[in-house]
């Protein structure tokens, strides 16, 4: 244990001088005093006021620029030290791989969580400060949701960044998997549910194996329940998981993606660098 938080210390340590580090803080910083700015806390939408408006508008701007962030960063990791020869000291110290591998995501998850969540707890202390009606429900799940969302894709940076041989294919790779789940958003689930080949609770269950889609629908279901939004999808969703059970769902699924890409880049890496 010593050895692994040893060595988060050193990353945190490593990435906090950074330079993406710095402009990945001043996006998410920026983002939420330009939402003020803006006069989003005193704007109704859909019938929601204040801080929940914030919020609503800061997770859906948080889910298009967190993975890719996530993924280009963490990918350098393993493959840039991959490529610098730092493995070669690493064997001649009495640090195992484990501690190392482990230690690297904990102290990368910590630098990628707080920034987020730090601007939107400032958000909230200001709604405090100014006397505006703060959301606590909202606030703790979007909170838990940002807390899966970088570790799904922290894991899956991790996984590619341990079979990658090169930092330049293990971005390329980041990228690609980005685009990817881009892709196969709403507008590719759409096109199978019109081609009437595929029943609709294949089709949604298909859209559903996308993290982002995940994310993006739980987000949707805290301000609307019925995910009137959503049309015809909302009905397999509903009848499938429930209303609580999609937010569960939402939780546990991506979690389970970030341990399990994760512990799969573990094994390959401990395979691959052992002598």
């Amino acid at each position: 244990m010593k050895q692994l938080w040893l060595t988060a210390k050193l990353d945190i340590v490593e990435s906090l001088r950074a330079r993406w580090f710095q402009i990945y803080t001043l996006v998410f910083g920026g983002i939420v005093a330009l939402l003020f700015l803006f006069g989003l806390t005193e704007s109704r939408v859909l019938g929601f006021i204040g801080l929940s408006r914030l919020l609503v508008t800061y997770i859906q701007l948080t889910m298009a620029i967190l993975p890719i962030f996530v993924l280009i960063t963490t990918v350098r990791s393993v493959a840039g030290d991959r490529e610098a020869g730092v493995f070669e000291y690493l064997l001649s110290l009495p640090v195992s791989l484990a501690a190392w591998f482990w230690g690297k995501i904990l102290g990368r998850y910590i630098v990628i969580f707080v920034p987020v969540f730090a601007a939107m707890l400032g958000a909230v202390l200001y709604a405090v400060v100014a006397g505006i009606e703060v959301p606590w429900g909202m606030f703790g799940y979007y909170t838990a949701l940002l807390a899966v969302m970088a570790a799904c894709f922290l894991g899956i940076g991790m996984l590619i960044s341990a079979v990658a041989r090169s930092t330049d294919v293990a971005q390329g790779a980041a990228f690609l998997v980005w685009l990817t789940l881009l892709l196969f958003l709403d507008l590719i689930l759409l096109g199978v549910m019109i081609q009437g080949k595929v029943a609709p609770e294949v089709a949604v269950t298909i859209a559903l194996a996308n993290p982002l889609q995940v994310f993006r629908t739980a987000a949707l279901a805290l301000f609307d329940p019925q995910l009137i939004v959503l049309g015809p999808s909302a009905f397999v969703i509903l009848d499938l998981f429930g209303a609580l059970g999609y937010k569960i769902f939402a939780l546990a699924y991506p979690a389970a993606i970030g341990v399990g890409a994760a512990t799969l880049g573990y094994f390959l890496f401990r395979r691959g660098d052992l002598p």
